[in-house]
């Protein structure tokens, strides 16, 4: 059976014209997409609080047009709705004050988000519930944060993949880890955005890992590679050939234990997903 998908976090740039699609313009981007790739990180439900307004989910003809897109094989994972993950409203859109969000890890909404995805369901790989830097206002420790969750999953359908990714590096110990595999829960590792590095963790907790996990190649400094390619993602431009290195041979050894990988790479890794992936096939298959 398949263990490893690799794909890259959205998928809608023209500038990949000649890496992936064959123009820039006036084509199904992602039936062209799925003809080089097996999976695709879709972001775009993620964003969906707004104060005044009910969250939003997907949109009926979205999730019919990327079904159809794609074959039986091909497999998304999907960032669950950000009014299920935000403790609190981004204080940008309340004036600068601090409003609690009501539907936080919300059991009916959940469920909502779920029957949304109608028919693509089956093509789902994982739904990543994507949590912000939780401090102790926020969040009082890392055991309440599991109580939570624990709640959340004895009120939800369990029929496609759910796997947690946290942003305070101090929830991640072997309690964590342990957590995660009795419950089936998978493991979203994020390199980048100030956490801890992948390559050490998957060092330290080898042999404490879930069943399945997701790891996400971002870059650090998203803003300064933004200014550097203007928008244009045809090139490497930080090139972290040590990292990404470093980062294959730990594939290898999470694949030797059967762990199922996703493995989805950000433009902003280097400069253009598709060429990162290129350099990852050829350290994988040398």
């Amino acid at each position: 059976m398949k263990n490893l998908y690799i794909g890259t976090c959205s998928w809608k740039y023209p500038s990949w014209e000649g890496l992936v699609y064959s123009r820039a313009k006036n084509i199904n981007y992602l039936e062209e997409y799925a003809g080089h790739y097996d999976s695709v990180e879709i972001d775009q439900w993620f964003w969906s609080l707004f104060p005044g307004h009910p969250p939003k989910l997907p949109a009926a003809t979205a999730v019919a047009d990327y079904r159809a897109a794609v074959g039986d094989d091909f497999r998304f994972t999907v960032k669950a709705p950000n009014a299920l993950s935000l403790t609190h409203y981004y204080k940008h859109l309340t004036g600068g004050k601090e409003r609690e969000n009501p539907y936080f890890l919300d059991p009916a909404l959940y469920r909502e988000f779920i029957d949304s995805l109608g028919a693509l369901a089956p093509q789902i790989g994982a739904v990543m519930l994507q949590f912000e830097y939780l401090n102790k206002r926020k969040m009082a420790s890392s055991r309440h944060f599991l109580e939570k969750i624990d709640a959340f999953l004895k009120a939800v359908p369990r029929e496609i993949p759910l796997a947690l990714e946290v942003r305070n590096p101090n929830y991640l110990n072997t309690a964590f880890f342990a957590f995660l595999k009795e419950r089936n829960l998978g493991q979203v590792f994020l390199q980048g955005y100030y956490m801890p590095s992948v390559i050490g963790l998957i060092d330290r907790y080898l042999e404490e890992l879930p069943d399945w996990l997701v790891i996400r190649l971002h870059g650090g400094d998203r803003k300064g590679i933004e200014e550097r390619s203007g928008g244009i993602w045809n090139k490497v431009i930080d090139a972290r050939d040590d990292e990404l290195a470093d980062v294959v041979e730990r594939i290898g050894s999470i694949q030797r234990r059967g762990i199922l990988t996703y493995l989805n790479v950000n433009n902003h890794y280097e400069g253009s997903a598709p060429l990162t992936i290129s350099r990852i096939e050829n350290l994988l298959h040398p």
